[in-house]
């Protein structure tokens, strides 16, 4: 008989709004999806149209989607559908932060933001990941920055040479 009372008690709806928290994230994802519909909405076609398929295409899907995402979660919150609970499968919930790591991770960003128009993207993303492989614990100071340079002249020439995405080549601008 208990078993029967504690079962019907699990599946009362709750009223409370901390119990809906998740409605908050609708919200959010409502929000975003609307603004990104109406900064679709108003790029001008015809600066960069390539094809039948337009600039707009993929900010309406995504703006799209996330007003369906929006809706969907908001049925199943007031269904009674519950977010699970963080685990921590393979982490400690009780050790610290490790600031130290956030702080080097975003110092690395801060510098490739400031440096990419003075020194162009291959140095400045070469700084960037040569920094997050330090900040996430690797210490090979040979190699990490000659897969660093290599990466970030890879990832220079796919954008800008063929995918026709103009970065800043800075000084090294005339060598690739």
């Amino acid at each position: 008989m208990t078993a029967t009372l504690e079962k019907a008690d699990d599946q009362k709806p709750s009223s409370s709004w901390k119990d809906r928290s998740e409605l908050g994230i609708c919200a959010l994802l409502a929000v975003l999806g609307v603004l990104v519909l109406v900064d679709a909405i108003r790029i001008p076609t015809d600066f960069a149209q390539r094809g039948p398929v337009g600039p707009k295409a993929v900010p309406i899907l995504v703006g799209g989607l996330l007003l369906l995402t929006a809706a969907l979660l908001v049925r199943d919150v007031l269904r009674g559908g519950r977010g699970e609970a963080e685990g921590g499968e393979d982490i400690d919930l009780t050790a610290p932060s490790d600031w130290r790591t956030v702080l080097l991770l975003s110092a690395s960003f801060l510098a490739n933001a400031a440096l990419i128009g003075v020194v162009g993207f291959p140095i400045s993303g070469a700084i960037l990941f040569w920094g997050a492989a330090y900040a996430l614990g690797s210490r090979n100071f040979v190699r990490d920055p000659l897969i660093a340079a290599a990466l970030s002249i890879v990832t220079f020439v796919l954008f800008n040479n063929l995918l026709g995405v103009p970065l800043p080549g800075g000084p090294l601008m005339e060598v690739l």
